[in-house]
């Protein structure tokens, strides 16, 4: 019988303590913990497809060159006596011309090229890269890709293979680790309508993009901005430099992308999903450069300038080319 009394003492003890205080901080912490996990469990997949889509046979690091097409007709081809000599290739793969409606290639004979998936016959026109997709050539049963790109007034053809080097050498990817509290809200404030922000990229040609207004945030105790390219209804494009540029991250800068404006002008920046651009994977991109509103420095009161280190997202590539 005082078996019985003590066992029903100690089951009401545990009872107690279940329901006590105690033990709704625990389950409440558990609640809480659930959103952070999943946070890092998506974060994690979000590295994972950027690696893959990085690495994958027509990815950034597929690319074997960037050669600009001169005026009159040239040969194209892997052969030393080509005018484009490309990295990977048979020794003659054909020829392009630049005539007053755009740029033509040609096949050489007996060398088997699909434009846009078809087999190729006689000339195309190589529309260039863009919103509309553009012709894209492949050779080597698919392994070789040639497209057009247009910078400036300037035609080059961009010539990727599956077999690049630095697809075959990818390093992977190394990001600081995942820290919500460089996911911030921040204020998108709107410039006037039709205003533009001229963009340098790598070859030094200047853009005017439209620029519909900057994201304000509070971080170490100051308010910094950034100015924002893209449409705010679906996504904010920001290209931005800080203090780890050079340093833990690559030198060019970073670029990030946001989610839409929310209806009372917030957004959220994560920072956690800031991401090298393709120039640091291959020498034969032509990326965007951050714009000077964009490097996150100010002077304090006494004329020190004052820059923020941000601390999340995606660090300098081991094999960055640039």
């Amino acid at each position: 019988m005082k078996t019985h009394k003590l066992a029903s003492s100690f089951l009401l003890v545990l009872a107690v303590a279940a329901c006590s205080p105690k033990g709704e901080t625990s389950a409440e912490a558990s609640v809480a913990a659930s959103p952070a996990a999943d946070y890092r469990g998506e974060h994690a997949a979000w590295v994972k497809q950027r690696a893959e889509e990085l690495s994958k046979p027509d990815g950034w690091t597929s690319l074997t060159g960037l050669h600009w097409v001169e005026a009159n007709k040239q040969s194209v081809g892997g052969g030393e006596g080509n005018a484009i000599r490309l990295a990977i290739a048979p020794e003659r793969l054909g020829e392009v011309e630049q005539r007053d409606d755009g740029l033509y290639f040609t096949a050489a004979e007996g060398v088997a090229i699909t434009v846009d998936g078809r087999p190729l016959q006689g000339a195309v026109l190589l529309k260039p890269e863009g919103r509309g997709g553009g012709t894209k050539l492949t050779y080597d049963a698919g392994k070789g890709q040639i497209t057009a790109i247009k910078r400036g007034d300037r035609l080059a053809l961009r010539v990727r293979h599956a077999d690049a080097p630095e697809r075959l050498n990818f390093a992977g990817l190394d990001f600081f680790p995942v820290d919500e509290a460089w996911r911030v809200q921040a204020r998108f404030v709107s410039h006037p309508a039709g205003k533009t922000l001229p963009i340098v990229n790598l070859i030094g040609d200047v853009n005017d993009n439209p620029n519909p207004g900057y994201v304000e945030f509070e971080k170490d105790g100051r308010s910094w901005r950034l100015e924002a390219l893209g449409d705010p209804a679906r996504s904010l494009n920001l290209i931005f430099q800080d203090k780890t540029s050079g340093q833990q991250t690559y030198g060019v800068g970073r670029y990030l992308h946001t989610d839409a404006v929310a209806a009372d002008g917030t957004v959220t920046v994560d920072f956690n999903r800031a991401f090298n651009p393709p120039c640091a994977y291959t020498a034969f991109a032509t990326c965007p450069l951050p714009p000077p509103d964009n490097r996150l420095a100010q002077k304090d009161e006494s004329g020190q300038v004052v820059r923020l280190a941000v601390l999340a997202g995606e660090k300098k590539y081991a094999l960055a080319q640039h």
